[in-house]
């Protein structure tokens, strides 16, 4: 078995109305529960929109506020434990369609 991460960033969701984000929400969902039915679902959820209520720390430890200042950030994750990349292949394909925006799937190391 192999852990990966189906990941997303923000600024790849894209601009939709209030209706279609709350269509998406049941088809991600029956996907997440799907994942959990096979056993391979680890951990899977949206982060905070707002990239100011992140906190950083430098490499003292040192509390910085925001890191990620501009560009693309995180905006959600899936973490699955699969037999074979085909497989989580597979499930990044799935939550992409459910959720109607980009996903992309990279192995842990180890």
């Amino acid at each position: 078995m192999a852990k990966y991460i189906i990941y997303f960033n923000q600024q790849w969701v894209g601009d939709h109305s209030e209706e279609w984000f709350q269509a998406r929400g049941p088809l991600s969902r029956q996907v997440v529960e799907e994942m959990r039915e096979a056993g391979v679902v680890v951990f899977a959820g949206g982060l905070v929109e707002e990239i100011e209520e992140a906190i950083g720390f430098d490499e003292n430890g040192t509390k910085l506020g925001p890191i990620t200042t501009t560009g693309e950030f995180l905006g959600g994750m899936t973490i699955i434990d699969v037999e074979s990349e085909a497989e989580a292949e597979k499930w990044g394909a799935k939550i992409a369609v459910a959720c109607g925006w980009p996903q992309e799937v990279r192995r842990f190391k180890g």
